[in-house]
């Protein structure tokens, strides 16, 4: 039987190719949204992974390049892609909102449309999570590259336990999302990303998984994070930093989680400095971070 698609226009703004698919063990939930030079990197970097028994849901947010073009070639080559389109541009968390309710795995893999996945990613974070089971999220090591040069910029590593992970809560993120993998009841008992933080939907995210479940990292490097001028981290500074603080004030307090003196102090110190560059910034939170 040849494999179903066909194209639905659904009450919740998007478009939809469908194509007919078991339950998977892991859902990939990938935004996309202008990301035509990085693309093809991103999706190969899933299609060719280790573990095969996922579905790859890829959710373009109204792209005005050739992203949505270049998806729907893949998705005619793999059956285990699922594509969505929005037909207006509903930004990053409400986008990966809509691809994670439409997943069906035990397990959901988030991932971005310019990084690229290690080929033993969901392997390794698959079977962490079937052995840890009051872990609701992993992550992992990631290695930032230049785009232009493909020069390596560094390797951003976390801590692997939860003690020392929560510990950290209140100074920066226990994983980074875009290496992460989180157990779908998860959201279904906790709730998805809160489109109030739409830069900080993560954060937000982990104060909640925090209040039942324990964080974890793989210690080795999962993802390649790509840096170029489109950036988010780069082009939104100062509206993540904004978001920040807000969703560490309203955590610091009814949820279980206290702030230590020297958390007060370095969230004070991020208020100060708003205006300042963001190189010296970016080397004084690597600084509080490198003391892994």
């Amino acid at each position: 039987m040849n494999r179903l698609q066909r194209n639905l226009r659904t009450n919740n703004n998007m478009n939809i190719i469908y194509q007919n698919h078991e339950s998977p063990k892991i859902s990939v939930v990938m935004p996309v949204y202008n990301a035509e030079p990085y693309l093809k990197d991103a999706i190969e970097s899933i299609l060719n992974q280790t573990f095969t028994d996922f579905e790859f849901i890829v959710v373009d947010d109204a792209s005005t390049d050739n992203s949505y073009k270049i998806i729907e070639e893949y998705s005619k080559k793999d059956k285990r892609i699922i594509v969505f389109r929005n037909e207006k541009n509903l930004g990053i968390a409400e986008t990966r909102t809509k691809g994670t309710k439409y997943a069906k795995g035990k397990y959901i893999s988030v991932f971005d449309a310019d990084d690229i996945s290690i080929l033993t990613r969901l392997e390794k974070q698959y079977n962490y999570l079937e052995k840890h089971t009051d872990c609701g999220v992993v992550g992992g090591f990631i290695e930032s590259f230049d785009s232009d040069t493909g020069k390596i910029l560094g390797v951003r590593k976390y801590y692997e336990d939860d003690a020392n992970l929560r510990r950290r809560l209140f100074l920066y993120c226990p994983v980074s999302q875009g290496v992460c993998m989180i157990r779908r009841e998860v959201f279904e008992t906790l709730g998805y990303y809160n489109p109030k933080y739409p830069v900080a939907e993560d954060l937000d995210l982990w104060f909640r998984i925090g209040t039942k479940y324990k964080f974890a990292n793989i210690q080795e490097i999962l993802l390649k994070y790509r840096i170029h001028k489109n950036s988010t981290t780069i082009s939104k500074i100062q509206r993540i930093e904004t978001m920040t603080l807000e969703i560490r004030k309203k955590y610091s307090r009814g949820y279980g989680y206290s702030m230590t003196l020297f958390d007060i102090i370095y969230n004070l110190a991020i208020r100060i400095t708003y205006f300042v560059p963001y190189n010296i910034k970016i080397w004084i939170f690597n600084f509080i971070r490198d003391e892994k």
